[in-house]
C-alpha cells in the first residue's frame, strides 16, 4: 500500500530541488574537467612547440660587426631609367636586367621648391605658371 498522504507538494518540491542541486553539481563538475582539460592540453602543446625550437645561439655564433666597421646609410637622389622604346611588347625582365629601374642622378643636389610655390598640392593658393 502507498502512503498518498506523503506526496505533498512540499515533497515534490524537495525532490525537484534535489534532483536540481545534483543536476547544477554535476554541471560545475563538468565546468572544472572541461577547462582542467583545456589547461593540460596547453600546456602540453606549448612544451611539444618549445621542443622544436631551435636551441639559443652560443656566444661565438652571434652576429658580429663586419671588419670594415659599422655599415652607415647611403643618401643619393636617383632619377629613373629611360623606357626603352621598342614595336614589340617589353616584359618586365627584358628591361634592364630586372633591376629597380633608376639610377644616381647626375646632380645630387637636393631638390628644392620653386619661389612663389607653396609646395603642397591643393594648398588653396593659386600657384603660378
Amino acid at each position: 500500500m502507498t502512503n498518498t498522504a506523503m506526496n505533498t507538494p512540499w515533497t515534490e518540491a524537495a525532490d525537484l530541488a534535489a534532483n536540481r542541486g545534483v543536476m547544477g553539481i554535476g554541471l560545475v563538475l563538468a565546468a572544472v574537467l572541461v577547462v582542467g582539460l583545456l589547461i593540460g592540453l596547453f600546456a602540453f602543446g606549448s612544451k611539444r612547440v618549445r621542443r622544436g625550437d631551435s636551441p639559443r645561439p652560443r656566444p661565438d655564433e652571434q652576429p658580429s660587426m663586419p671588419e670594415e666597421g659599422p655599415v652607415r646609410e647611403a643618401r643619393e637622389h636617383r632619377e629613373p631609367d629611360e623606357m626603352p622604346r621598342s614595336d614589340d611588347r617589353l616584359m618586365p625582365h627584358d628591361l634592364h636586367g630586372g633591376s629597380s629601374g633608376s639610377r644616381a642622378s647626375t646632380s645630387q643636389e637636393r631638390p628644392r621648391w620653386d619661389e612663389g610655390g607653396s609646395g603642397a598640392f591643393g594648398s588653396g593658393g593659386p600657384g603660378h605658371r
